[in-house]
């Protein structure tokens, strides 16, 4: 607690900082919003999933979404920049890819959605013409975290903010996480208040959409995080967590706080071992792991780390290859029977593409 103190107070000290920040991306945002600076356009469905914040919102879990969604229905690829890669410009996945080539989400993807087109690029604007070179029977594009890559203008727009640090109430960074303009929400057709409890309320949801106050093209849909059955990282046995397992949990992702709570619910105890967003692991941090593990007492215990953790890992399979280490799948559970609904607007949105508007 006292920690945390020490952040937000030494964030306050940095408002000036943030008033600058807030100036330049005011200044970007008018020189696009004016046409100054232009954003260029397709000639297929592309959908962008974003966020106004630094961290966690489930941005991949959003993509993996989609893709289980379109897959069987329409040719669709993914672009993400690749962040933390350890290489530059245009590069598609292929059976020979790493992490370390692609990023951890994109690798994730790829591992997942082997059939799809996983590529990356920093300049999103050159990487889409590469990406449509290498697979020209491409019917639609997913963006990874671009919302505020206005390079390019999306025809679909998913903005995602966290339940507990919505965007309306948060501030630029230094002292917040917003990295764009709270105004900027305005630009996207679909909001999804994201990292929701399970058992939000009729009258907690008219509240937060008021306070958003969106816009008449704009749709808002509520969703918890569901954590699916841990599976075996090298095996893929499946594990089942009882209230008797102990739990090392390994996390390398931004926001940890429902996974947290879930071993709060479901195990007996748990133990982590926090590492920056999109760690690049380490030998030395295996020997951390390995010490922190070997010093839990009981006898049922369990090491868990996310599927974007374990893209980083499963590089030592040597290592850990008699470890159990289990991954846990999360994805999105949409909030009071609205799934078919955002389903529908996803798919008429690219089974409409270029088709005159209905009045």
């Amino acid at each position: 607690m006292f920690s945390n103190l020490f952040l937000k107070s030494f964030r306050i000290l940095l408002l000036p900082f943030a008033l600058v920040y807030w100036l330049v991306i005011g200044i970007r945002n008018w020189l696009y919003n004016k046409n100054i600076i232009r954003s260029a356009s397709f000639g297929l469905p592309i959908i962008c999933v974003g966020n106004l914040a630094v961290g966690g919102t489930g941005k991949s879990p959003m993509v993996e979404y989609l893709v289980r969604l379109l897959k069987d229905q329409f040719k669709v690829a993914t672009l993400s920049r690749g962040y933390k890669r350890r290489t530059k410009g245009y590069a598609l996945a292929g059976k020979n890819s790493t992490a370390l080539e692609i990023g951890d989400e994109p690798m994730q993807f790829h591992i997942k959605f082997p059939e799809i087109p996983v590529a990356v690029g920093e300049e999103r604007l050159d990487a889409i013409p590469q990406l449509l070179h290498d697979r020209p029977e491409t019917q639609a594009i997913l963006l990874d975290d671009a919302f505020q890559h206005r390079a390019i203008k999306a025809g679909l727009n998913i903005l995602l903010t966290d339940y507990n640090n919505l965007f309306t109430r948060d501030f630029y960074l230094p002292t917040g996480d917003l990295r764009d303009l709270q105004s900027e929400y305005k630009r996207a057709e679909i909001i999804v208040v994201t990292k929701c409890k399970p058992n939000l309320t009729i009258q907690e949801k008219e509240k937060i959409i008021k306070e958003i106050s969106p816009y008449p093209h704009q749709h808002i849909f509520f969703a918890a995080m569901e954590y699916e059955q841990p599976y075996h990282i090298l095996s893929r046995n499946a594990f089942s967590l009882t209230e008797n397992t102990e739990v090392l949990l390994i996390s390398g992702i931004a926001n940890p706080k429902p996974l947290k709570s879930l071993l709060e619910k479901h195990s007996k105890t748990y133990y982590m071992l926090q590492y920056p967003d999109h760690r690049i692991f380490t030998i030395d941090d295996l020997k951390e792991i390995k010490k922190r593990f070997k010093a839990i007492e009981n006898v049922n215990k369990i090491i868990l780390t996310t599927e974007k953790d374990a893209v980083r890992l499963v590089k030592f399979n040597t290592e850990i290859a008699d470890w159990p280490l289990y991954v846990i799948p999360v994805r999105h559970h949409f909030l009071f029977g609205e799934e078919d609904r955002f389903n529908q607007l996803i798919i008429n949105f690219i089974s409409h593409f270029g088709q005159p508007a209905q009045n």
